[in-house]
């Protein structure tokens, strides 16, 4: 699994910084977060097709989070795509993506699926599932949650071998968690061959939010934690007055939910230099980046 921050500025790009936008590779899946203006010269930049492309998410409406989705749904249809493309927003958001989708004069070649998800909605895709949660930002949003399914245990060949089983798609039936009937008529269980099940991995998205008891719920145990910080601590009264985080908000949800790795995203352009978020989010909760754009970020799998 691979997260590709395609955008990491909150509300104005920069010269450095595109605005939200954020891709996750999973096995042949892509998956992209948020929307923003440029994102398809972003994902050029990273090499990444959108032809690819099998499912956006847009947090919210704001215009930083979603202004790219028409220009990229009409290069797709330039591309001649034909595969459908799914797009889920916010309860209550469907028409004003679907609006805003008909604005241009271009023929549409495939279908957008525009969905809307509720707080506290599941969407079960093929591994893992997708968790929607409220925030604390004062348009329809959402955070979301990306939850993969437990993964079988450790493949033991040796004890395969040693209980006569043959090699090809008899291993095969026992990796993927299938019996296996011997000719001599014994049957092998597959929790003789493997190891204990590995838990899946957990990556969260907030969006744009004050520091919320849903998003410490929704990130309870994940492997990233993407928050948002937009202002430093010492201009915390502007970020509440605006329903934004600051380094030390975002990182004390990251303690208090006790993720493994805390990012930090959508900074206001007035930082050049990010290091003093870093340096007062690191105060908290010590296993903290600041996401630039095109950073690419690997999550292993557990052990």
């Amino acid at each position: 699994m691979k997260l590709i921050f395609l955008g990491t500025s909150g509300s104005i790009p920069t010269i450095k910084r595109g605005l939200p936008a954020i891709a996750l590779k999973r096995e042949q899946e892509l998956l992209l977060f948020d929307c923003a203006e440029s994102t398809q010269r972003q994902m050029a930049h990273a090499h990444l097709s959108p032809m690819k492309l099998d499912a956006i998410f847009i947090t919210h409406l704001h215009g930083d989070h979603f202004l790219g989705l028409v220009g990229l749904v009409q290069t797709l249809s330039l591309m001649d795509r034909t595969r459908p493309l799914e797009v889920y927003c916010p309860d209550g958001e469907r028409e004003r993506i679907e609006s805003y989708l008909q604005v241009p004069h271009y023929t549409l070649t495939f279908d957008v699926r525009v969905r809307e998800l509720k707080a506290g909605e599941e969407l079960r895709r093929q591994g893992y599932r997708i968790l929607a949660s409220n925030v604390d930002h004062p348009v329809p949003a959402l955070a979301y949650a990306l939850v993969e399914e437990e993964r079988p245990g450790r493949f033991y060949p040796e004890k395969a071998a040693g209980l006569e089983v043959k090699t090809g798609s008899d291993f095969s039936r026992l990796k993927a968690g299938q019996s296996v009937k011997l000719r001599d008529g014994r049957t092998v269980k597959p929790e003789q061959v493997l190891g204990p099940p590995r838990p899946g991995r957990k990556i969260v998205y907030t969006g744009d939010t004050r520091p919320s008891e849903h998003i410490i719920e929704l990130a309870r145990g994940a492997d990233v934690l993407i928050h948002d910080c937009t202002l430093a601590d010492e201009l915390a009264e502007k970020a509440a007055e605006n329903s934004h985080s600051t380094p030390r908000e975002a990182a004390e949800v990251a303690k208090r939910a006790g993720v493994k790795q805390l990012v930090l995203i959508h900074m206001s352009p007035r930082y050049e230099d990010d290091s003093v978020l870093l340096e007062q989010a690191k105060k908290i909760f010590p296993n903290t980046v600041v996401a630039h754009d095109f950073m690419v970020l690997e999550v292993p799998l557990h052990k």
